[in-house]
């Protein structure tokens, strides 16, 4: 067991905004949250999965809506709290541990922060490895946690619980509320004991996106190239594998809003004279990184748009024309690539006509 403190917070939002491949809220935001409820309440105990009790009632947290409208409808930090005591009224039961269901972008910090105001600990791990725009797409629904009920609550203390038993209809209700909630709302799920978690969980997120942080501040420090030095952190973890993918300037962006989800296209184009323009679909996260008709990374796998110059990711909603940009990829866990995950956070998942091939080396 160790602490998550103040002094963890911004190597663990620089490592969510990678984790969250442009979506998944920007970490910022919610490290502001996360800061201010370590401060009153103090550190918040991390607990491997291992040390997890097999009895313990787990609940997984986040944020749910667009990306964009994060910056402008800001957390007043309270909404968490009122999503946990609604699915502790609904069903008797004492939430004993907080799980991110993703790792990425916000919602790294969203369940710090509601650990530290009920004291409770947050497990290092979550179950999407990354970001994903939807609720059903987690490896806690792929591997049969149910994921109802969900109670979802906004910042004016407005509060809804959903039972339904399909974790995508569960979603598209959600989805709902979420729009008329103003775009952005918070959600508690995916209840399940602490052996169940161990079986269907992505293990050691949080303390990787921590890593990540300070793999890049430390090269930085020393001067080395961050990209390298990040290549070789993710060589050494469970992901196994990332590397630079392009590099080039934002040529052109489109993006909307679209039942609650940014959408759209970037365009990169790339430093050598004559390169094709490598183009990424995004739906909250970027979902696909293309070349001259050649896919260079594809969902499930990871695909970071970060600064040339600090390597630090580049949120969707913060994406500007003339940015220079280098663009990293990285391989997802096993746990992440089998044919039952595939069918419900593969490339298919999302429309998108390419099969998946993870990631190699070369």
């Amino acid at each position: 067991m160790r602490e998550i403190t103040i002094h963890d917070l911004d190597d663990l939002a620089v490592g969510a905004a990678i984790l969250g491949t442009g979506g998944g809220g920007d970490p910022y935001i919610g490290k502001l949250v996360a800061r201010a409820a370590l401060e009153e309440h103090g550190p918040v105990r991390l607990l491997s999965l291992e040390e997890v009790p097999d009895g313990a009632q787990v609940v997984a947290c986040g944020a749910m809506g667009a990306p964009t409208i994060l910056i402008e409808k800001l957390p007043g930090g309270e909404e968490m709290e009122t999503a946990f005591a609604a699915w502790e009224r609904h069903t008797a039961r004492r939430i004993e541990a907080v799980i991110p269901f993703e790792a990425g972008g916000v919602n790294s910090m969203v369940p710090i922060a509601v650990a530290a105001r009920r004291g409770l600990p947050v497990i290092d791990a979550d179950g999407m490895g990354r970001a994903f725009p939807q609720l059903e797409m987690e490896t806690f629904n792929v591997y049969g946690v149910p994921a109802c009920p969900t109670a979802i609550a906004d910042e004016k203390g407005n509060v809804s619980v959903i039972v339904t038993p399909s974790a995508a209809q569960a979603e598209w209700i959600a989805r709902g509320l979420t729009i008329r909630m103003g775009g952005q709302a918070y959600v508690a799920n995916y209840g399940m004991d602490g052996a169940s978690a161990r079986r269907v969980s992505v293990p050691g997120t949080m303390s990787l996106a921590v890593g990540i942080g300070r793999t890049l501040r430390e090269a930085k420090a020393a001067r080395r190239d961050p990209v390298q030095a990040l290549v070789a952190f993710f060589a050494g973890t469970h992901y196994g594998c990332a590397r630079l993918i392009g590099a080039g300037k934002v040529g052109d962006l489109s993006r909307r809003e679209v039942n609650g989800w940014s959408v759209g296209t970037v365009r990169i184009e790339p430093f050598e004279p004559g390169a094709d323009p490598i183009l990424v679909e995004i739906q909250n996260e970027n979902l696909v990184a293309e070349q001259g008709g050649q896919v260079l990374a594809v969902v499930p796998d990871l695909i970071s748009i970060l600064d040339l110059d600090t390597a630090e990711a580049i949120p969707t909603e913060r994406l500007r024309y003339g940015q220079r940009v280098n663009i990293l990829a990285v391989r997802v866990p096993e746990i992440m690539r089998t044919p039952e995950a595939l069918a419900i956070f593969g490339p298919a998942a999302f429309g998108l006509k390419h099969a998946y091939r993870p990631l190699s080396e070369t």
